[in-house]
């Protein structure tokens, strides 16, 4: 086959929103017009300033238009239920396009994209058959035996926390824990799981925000995370099943014959799922009890409350702030009229703070009465495939941290990521008072 001439594509105009120098970011939320609100900018993550602008949207325009050169028309979805009707309706609202904000459907492919496949970005019936191969590893037998490694885990990294100083509780304790997990899961070389978290956070990056400067260096280490696990896929192919996750994969019906980039989309999926939301709960859940000491108080006075505290903390910190549908067809929501194509943003984040449906939602209280009734690990088919994992993780580690400390004291302001696709912490000082 003859090779063909390099074609230069030219990029759309890139808009103010995710240029390196964009505009100031706005302070007032009903200062603005507020077709001007765009709640894909990460600076309202990065310093906690998305509250009120999400507030308003709910209030005053709950199904939200925005429209940019690189992405074409998008909506914000703002409200529990609108939200909930769209994750749990998958005929009328696609996966397949992409679960992050992305180019319109109908826009010539980029050269230099990866083209990633994972399941979640998938719709049924492909969807159902790779979820089912490795939904396993989380079954409940499974949990059963994790349960005493996640513990054992838990009280060797608490024990060797440092006394009378302050640290970085993010990397000791947020990262440190889930990372070991994932390495579990995946049977991975356990000195050199800190890849795991790098990727990880290569993945969920946009070029630029302080993870990767450039998609050329993204695009070296997501393909460095595909030859190494590639090594691992071979090596467990020419094995007997095992129950670690690639070994699932590898003899899987549905999935043993995956593209590699298929391949590298599902292990980035695992990857996030299993690194990022549990990490970032753990340290959001040791902020939400020094914002609220009250509630620290009751913890004291009542650690049974742990249970209830954990899914709080899931539905407080809402550790991926959107997940993206794209309409099947033309359809009106809320007197809008969404076209076919079109992208939706189900901004979890926002409908976790919905009045309409969570009495006192800007409050963390650890003894609610319907504490899961969130929206953090979606609805329907797609729900979040490890939600009792992180849910026992964060139990198993609240447990071990009462057994050991009276108070884990915020000593610093936090420092969290840019981006409006993770709800990440990624420095969080703390000093830690022994019983």
């Amino acid at each position: 086959m003859s090779e063909q001439p390099e074609q230069k594509t030219e990029k759309p105009p890139v808009s103010a929103i995710f240029s390196r120098e964009p505009p100031p970011l706005p302070e007032d939320a009903y200062a603005i017009p507020i077709e001007e609100i765009n709640m894909v900018d990460g600076r309202f993550f990065e310093r906690d300033a998305h509250w009120d602008f999400f507030k308003r949207l709910r209030e005053e325009d709950p199904v939200h238009l925005n429209d940019l050169p690189e992405t074409g028309r998008y909506w914000s979805i703002t409200k529990f239920e609108d939200i909930m009707f769209i994750d749990k309706n998958h005929d009328l609202f696609s996966s397949a396009h992409g679960i992050a904000l992305g180019p319109r459907v109908d826009a010539e492919p980029n050269p230099d994209d990866l083209g990633l496949s994972m399941f979640i970005a998938m719709d049924p019936p492909k969807h159902d058959l790779q979820r089912a191969t490795v939904s396993g590893v989380v079954a409940p037998p499974n949990l059963a035996k994790m349960e005493m490694v996640i513990r054992e885990r838990a009280g060797k990294i608490l024990d060797e926390l440092p006394v009378n100083e302050t640290f970085n509780w993010v990397d000791k304790v947020s990262i440190e824990l889930t990372t070991q997990m994932l390495a579990t899961l995946f049977d991975f070389p356990f000195e050199q799981r800190r890849k795991l978290t790098r990727w990880s956070d290569v993945a969920t990056a946009a070029p630029g925000t302080g993870i990767v400067d450039s998609e050329e260096q993204q695009r070296a280490e997501l393909l460095e995370c595909l030859a190494a696990f590639t090594e691992l896929w071979n090596e467990r192919a020419a094995k007997e099943p095992g129950s670690d996750l690639i070994s699932m994969l590898a003899h899987g019906e549905d999935t043993k014959d995956m593209q590699p980039f298929e391949f590298l989309g599902n292990l980035i999926l695992l990857i996030v799922g299993g690194n990022d939301t549990t990490r970032n709960s753990i340290s959001g859940g040791v902020l939400a009890l020094n914002q609220f000491p009250e509630q620290y108080d009751k913890l004291r006075g009542d650690p049974s409350l742990i249970p209830g505290m954990v899914s709080e903390i899931i539905r407080w910190q809402t550790p991926l702030p959107y997940m993206r549908r794209t309409a099947n067809e033309d359809f009106e929501l809320r007197n809008k009229k969404i076209k076919k194509g079109d992208q939706l943003l189900m901004w979890y984040v926002s409908g976790n703070r919905d009045e309409d449906v969570i009495k006192n939602a800007d409050q963390f209280q650890i003894d609610r009465t319907s504490p899961r009734h969130h929206l953090s690990f979606g609805f329907g088919i797609h729900r979040c495939m490890g939600n009792r994992l992180a849910e026992m993780q964060l139990r198993i580690l609240w447990e071990e941290i009462m057994k050991r400390f009276s108070k884990i004291e915020v000593v610093g302001d936090a420092v969290r990521l840019r981006s409006s696709f993770v709800k990440g912490i990624t420095e969080l000082p703390v000093r830690i008072h022994p019983l």
